[in-house]
């Protein structure tokens, strides 16, 4: 999620004297869960982020960003086990 935002600003504010700070507690995976960020919800929200990250930046939204073989395998992974409710759709 923070990757995407930055690569957002970076896009959308392209001065060099610019500078942007991205951040987010400092919170294990496993213990950022919670009532208001159930597990399930926020898988298919990363899922959803990680496809914008490829997609957007074609689209010129964002910077483009290298995304490593095996994380776009596990992406690809997560949807078949069911992940995939923040896609973006044709």
């Amino acid at each position: 999620m923070e990757r995407r935002t930055l690569a957002t600003c970076v896009k959308q504010w392209p001065d060099k004297n610019t500078r942007f700070s991205v951040t987010s507690p400092n919170v294990p995976f496993e213990e950022y869960f919670n009532d208001a960020n159930p597990k399930e919800l926020v898988i298919n929200i990363m899922v959803g982020d990680l496809q914008r990250i490829k997609e957007y930046s074609k689209l010129g939204y964002q910077i483009e960003q290298d995304i490593p073989d095996d994380i776009w395998k596990a992406y690809e992974r997560l949807i078949e086990l069911g992940f995939g409710k923040h896609l973006m759709r044709a």
